[in-house]
């Protein structure tokens, strides 16, 4: 795909999230709409191996989430995809639907791990990857970590795991949005030097601007070609991006947006696509 189907398809892709959100009435709209464009680059930007058809395939590439409260938007992209119909995403957090409020294994497919705890993913993820060449196998694991979560111990114990032993089939992607539930995470517990911390247990750092599709296609590429130790690249996003009563406001980590803020949202996001067109024109 060429940048520009990228970038609309990621707008298409925020907006069935910000649908999901209102039908259910619940769920969490800054992160999963400010990691649109490193889902979109990861599933549609050839980087990751994968085949719907077949989502049990034995080579294909796996990707944990580990902040699963952003599964609105993970479940959107598989649907987009070819995992499961569009039409579903309508069930969002509905009583005996495949897409509950946080992602659960085995439900659904393309879903690699139940996530909910923040900070335990990339400790699964590190444990995959060193089983995964104990046994030879070629794929890649992908781990999606929010900011807010590095401030659970359970996380370094992953990152000092994965960078004592080496793991370079494994990459993590870091939503640096700076924002959690109570506040910014500089107030409540600051995460700088984040990339110093990183190097210091043995992993190769790359630092992006989250939004710029073709720079996560080439960080990710480069993570591959790393054979040395795992890599980790902080993608810094806008929480909410898109959406202008949204952006960079710790409020929106966990709220849905009502039927006025929808069609706003809706429209900023139109708005955006359109300036993306005119800009390729």
């Amino acid at each position: 795909m060429y940048i520009e189907d990228l970038q609309r398809k990621a707008g298409e892709i925020r907006e069935d999230v910000i649908k999901m959100l209102l039908e259910a009435g619940s769920g969490h709209s800054a992160g999963s709409l400010g990691m649109a464009d490193v889902f979109t680059a990861l599933y549609f930007g050839g980087v990751m191996n994968y085949d719907s058809k077949n989502p049990n395939w034995e080579e294909r590439d796996r990707l944990f989430l580990s902040n699963g409260h952003i599964c609105p938007l993970l479940y959107a992209t598989l649907a987009y995809a070819g995992f499961f119909p569009c039409e579903e995403l309508a069930t969002l957090r509905k009583l005996g639907s495949r897409l509950q409020g946080h992602p659960e294994r085995e439900r659904l497919p393309g879903i690699e791990i139940t996530s909910g705890p923040l900070g335990s993913g990339l400790a699964q993820a590190a444990g995959y990857a060193y089983a995964a060449r104990m046994d030879g196998r070629r794929f890649r694991i992908f781990c999606l970590t929010s900011d807010g979560e590095h401030q659970e111990g359970n996380h370094w114990e992953g990152v000092m795991f994965a960078g004592k032993n080496n793991l370079s089939n494994l990459t993590v992607l870091v939503d640096r949005n700076n924002i959690q539930i109570d506040g910014y995470t500089e107030d409540i517990m600051p995460l700088e030097p984040l990339r110093a911390k990183y190097e210091s247990f043995n992993w190769s750092v790359l630092e992006i601007d989250g939004h710029n599709i073709e720079a996560i296609v080439e960080a990710v590429n480069m993570a591959k070609a790393i054979h040395e130790n795992p890599t980790v690249i902080i993608c810094r996003t806008i929480p909410g991006k898109g959406v202008e009563f949204m952006e960079n406001l710790p409020e929106w980590h966990g709220k849905p947006p009502n039927l006025g803020e929808t069609i706003e949202a809706l429209n900023n996001l139109r708005t955006l696509s359109g300036k993306i067109k005119s800009e390729h024109e």
